[in-house]
């Protein structure tokens, strides 16, 4: 049976802290782009650094969001920021959480060892869907939030 994994959002640096202190197994952050919780604090590239050294210490996973619908503006930011996450060595996160098909084309160019995990944001809603995403590498796909249990069933079998 596969083990259930507690994520938690932390939306600042105390809020991961408190979370992975509390019993959080993962938790996901956002950095100063590329995430859509517009009211979080969110996470300067240091803040990271120090939240995953802190939270891998206490054997937490840390997933950072880029999961935006992007533009044409976007995708060469979008660029040198995997990059910098990738190179933040030895405090690298442990998946990415995306939802935009450009973005994870990109993080799989520029990082391509890493574990990619699509949001509820792409709105996974059949198992064609799922199977796209597997086929590209994707290690997790998030269902969308309006699918019953039936139909997450469904999909599953």
């Amino acid at each position: 049976m596969r083990k259930t994994e507690l994520l938690m959002p932390a939306g600042s640096p105390d809020v991961l802290k408190t979370a992975v202190v509390y019993g959080a197994d993962a938790v996901y952050i956002g950095g100063e782009a590329f995430g859509l919780r517009a009211k979080a604090h969110n996470f300067s590239l240091e803040e990271m650094k120090e939240g995953i050294r802190f939270a891998h210490e206490r054997g937490v996973k840390v997933y950072v969001t880029a999961n935006i619908l992007a533009h044409n503006s976007d995708l060469e930011a979008a660029r040198a920021y995997f990059r910098e996450l990738r190179d933040m060595k030895p405090e690298t996160c442990d998946a990415l959480i995306i939802s935009d098909p450009g973005m994870f084309a990109i993080a799989r160019e520029v990082w391509p060892r890493a574990e990619i995990h699509i949001s509820t944001q792409a709105n996974n809603t059949n198992y064609g869907t799922y199977r796209f995403w597997w086929e590209q590498g994707a290690k997790r796909v998030v269902s969308a939030r309006e699918l019953s249990l039936p139909e997450i069933r469904t999909i599953r079998e």
